[in-house]
């Protein structure tokens, strides 16, 4: 097939030039061809009669055979020029001669010498009394038939008719040597066609490339890119046009970077004026949640309500700081090469949650990771399938097969799952599963940080349903940052074979999870 606008060009430039020329050569060919035969045939018919009407008063009447005989040979003579056969007729010669002459009535052949006249021809001449000729094809070669009737001096019509035959070889050569020409001249009008071609689509094809390559650094950012504007045509105005399109576009991507900018800047700066009067506030309820049991029941369920929104506000602080970091880009990698399973652990007995969740970390399996970083998924993971899922909750990591660098952490609980709705969504900042339940014990952001951060190690993160019930969040991390390469996709829902092998149900977002619309979806 021809894919590019070049080939195809060129193709169309040809199948124009070849059916033109063709019709040309045929349109040609036929008028030219139809031309010469007239020519011959007129000039033919004339000289003949003018030769019977030179020759034909001297004839006795009613004539011999004899005279007939030397009129067919002075009329042979006279038209040697044009290697003619004579046949002459006279319907009552005397001397006992056939009245046929030498003229024979057939459709087909027929030798030199021999003049073969077709029935309809002569039935014309004798019966009409006019001139008449026919070209007819014997062997493959043309031949003109002329049947002339001679007239008596006083116009009526006589007894002797004149036949004549002679070929046309001599007229077809000429319309086949102009037909050889023809051809001759085809190749250089193909030649000529290709390069008019390719010339026409270099004009076409440059503009068209340049649009593409603009095209291309657009996509890659450089919003800046402008194509040279030439003439007044068509292309001339898609380059107008993508001009303008691509200044809208830069002028639209600035305002939204600096609207960004301006938002990020003030999560940041609204999260980090928080942090003082928040540490104090925080300070304050601790001191008042160790002297509620001294107060009466009412000030102390207001007092420990105010301590649990305190602390809830102070963490959602933290993760608003964390995550502005990350959109700024200032999130930054602190790498060491420790033991991952003996890393989880510590996470794990730091919260307490040994009883609580079954965990299968093979040991000396160590990969170069931020143990911060990898503390806070882990935590984010398992607090979330805690609080959203069901318990038993298992971690798990698989040791990296031989002969790759990547190793894999699943987090898996025995709950009823995750929306099949909700599942793309996970990974979304503070979404609500259920939006009518607005109050939750996290910020909503948990899952949102744990996959940042696991993005910042190069690795990748999902989230699916087991047939067994519960969900898994399996971790994809590289085990040198430097090899990782771009992340997978997240946040979609793995193949029943890939979630069978997770082994364990799914887990959620520690301080915000998502869960199915029978549990709290978000914090």
């Amino acid at each position: 097939m021809l894919r590019g606008l070049r080939a195809r060009l060129v193709v169309g430039f040809l199948v124009v030039a070849a059916l033109s020329a063709l019709t040309t050569a045929l349109l040609t060919y036929q008028e030219a061809r139809n031309a010469i035969l007239q020519r011959s045939q007129d000039i033919a018919v004339n000289d003949l009669r003018a030769q019977v009407n030179s020759l034909a008063p001297e004839l006795p009447v009613p004539p011999s055979q004899a005279d007939l005989d030397s009129l067919r040979v002075q009329l042979e003579r006279s038209g040697k020029s044009r290697e003619w056969d004579i046949s002459v007729h006279y319907s009552g010669a005397r001397d006992g001669s056939a009245q046929d002459g030498d003229v024979r009535d057939s459709g087909d052949g027929g030798l030199r010498g021999d003049v073969v006249i077709p029935a309809g021809l002569k039935a014309s001449v004798e019966k009409r009394h006019v001139p008449a000729f026919q070209r007819v094809d014997r062997s493959g070669e043309p031949w003109l038939l002329i049947g002339m009737p001679v007239r008596q001096s006083d116009g009526r019509a006589s007894a002797l008719t004149i036949y004549a035959q002679l070929p046309l070889s001599a007229e077809e050569s000429n319309v086949e040597a102009l037909v050889s020409a023809a051809q001759r001249g085809a190749l250089p009008v193909l030649v000529l066609t290709v390069v008019l071609a390719l010339l026409a689509a270099r004009g076409v094809l440059r503009p068209v490339r340049g649009l593409r390559q603009a095209a291309g650094r657009i996509a890659e950012g450089k919003l800046d890119t402008r194509l040279e504007v030439k003439g007044a045509d068509e292309i001339a105005d898609l380059s107008r046009t993508f001009n303008d399109m691509a200044a809208r576009l830069e002028e639209s991507m600035a305002e939204l970077r600096r609207l960004e900018s301006n938002s990020r800047r003030f999560a940041a700066d609204v999260s980090h004026e928080l942090r003082t009067p928040l540490a104090a506030m925080t300070a304050v309820t601790d001191v008042l949640d160790e002297d509620a049991d001294s107060l009466d029941p009412d000030t102390a369920s207001a007092v420990r309500l105010i301590s649990q929104e305190t602390g809830k506000l102070a963490r959602m602080v933290e993760d608003l700081m964390e995550v502005s970091r990350f959109d700024a880009g200032a999130a930054a990698l602190h790498l060491d090469e420790v033991d991952v399973g003996e890393t989880i652990r510590k996470t794990l007995q730091a919260r307490a949650w040994q009883k609580r969740v079954t965990a299968e970390l093979p040991a000396d399996v160590r990969a170069g990771i931020d143990p911060r970083r990898l503390d806070v998924v882990v935590a984010n993971l398992v607090g979330n399938a805690l609080h959203h899922g069901g318990e038993p909750v298992r971690v798990r990591l698989h040791a990296p097969e031989p002969g790759t660098d990547r190793l894999l952490i699943e987090i898996s609980d025995s709950g009823p799952g995750i929306d099949p709705e909700v599942l793309p969504h996970v990974f979304d900042r503070f979404y609500k599963a259920d939006s009518a339940r607005a109050r939750s014990e996290g910020s909503g952001l948990g899952l949102a940080i744990a996959l940042e951060n696991v993005r910042l190690h190069g690795g990748s993160m999902r989230a699916a349903n087991c047939p067994e019930g519960g969900a898994v969040f399996t971790v994809d991390l590289p085990l040198r940052h430097e090899e990782a390469g771009e992340p997978a996709d997240v946040g979609s829902a793995d193949p029943p074979d890939e979630a069978r092998a997770a082994g364990e149900p799914g887990a959620d977002d520690d301080r915000g999870g998502v869960r199915s619309a029978a549990k709290e979806t978000h914090a």
